[in-house]
């Protein structure tokens, strides 16, 4: 069940102005969003929904903080970048420092995509997270709605989880672009033997 947001934005205190807590972060996924991209977690969520693919995301603390400036210039290093996908957690409770990396990245060229457990609706309410209409107005592509396990989607050519979630194209240009499947599944192993699994079940894991 979520709780209330003024209750949310005291976990807040700590992450400095300028600075994401995110719980992880890759180069070149293709299982999350249109052609080859980066995808970066929030930390913290509020949803805790049954069959949440990244229990770790739920958490408010500081996990991994990183300046929207450093995490810029990471993502645009790697050329095979061709856009970015914001994903958790739940990216709107950082929505302020979220929406000022979507603009750097933005103006590099990159399409910027994110998940959200929030509805459109509330995001344009008044209701909606501090910064949500700067974020919404980086996006390109949004998917909203949490996952619910019971309206799973096993399904190779689904673009999402669940069917209670919604594709939102903002950009019409990547209106032929919807190609990538939620059922599918991604390793990247980093040279500390951590590794994460995304896609469908996802889940983030040290060998």
């Amino acid at each position: 069940m979520e709780r209330g947001i003024n209750d949310s934005l005291l976990s807040f205190i700590d992450i400095p102005i300028g600075y994401l807590n995110i719980m992880g972060y890759i180069d070149e996924s293709e299982v999350n969003g249109p052609g080859c991209r980066a995808v970066v977690w929030a930390q913290g969520c509020l949803q805790e929904c049954p069959g949440c693919f990244n229990h770790d995301s739920w958490s408010f603390e500081i996990n991994q903080l990183i300046t929207v400036d450093a995490l810029a210039e990471k993502i645009l290093s790697n050329p095979r970048n061709t856009g970015v996908t914001f994903s958790g957690g739940e990216p709107f409770w950082q929505a302020p420092a979220f929406a000022a990396l979507a603009s750097k990245l933005r103006l590099k060229g990159l399409n910027i995509m994110s998940f959200t457990g929030f509805y459109l609706e509330k995001l344009k309410s008044e209701y909606a997270p501090p910064g949500a209409k700067e974020l919404m107005d980086q996006l390109d592509i949004l998917i909203d709605g949490a996952f619910v396990e019971s309206l799973a989607i096993n399904n190779p050519s689904s673009p999402v989880s669940s069917t209670n979630q919604r594709i939102h194209i903002f950009n019409p240009k990547l209106q032929d672009n919807m190609t990538w499947s939620s059922n599918q599944t991604e390793v990247h192993i980093f040279k500390d033997g951590s590794r994460i699994v995304t896609g469908y079940r996802s889940w983030l894991e040290k060998s």
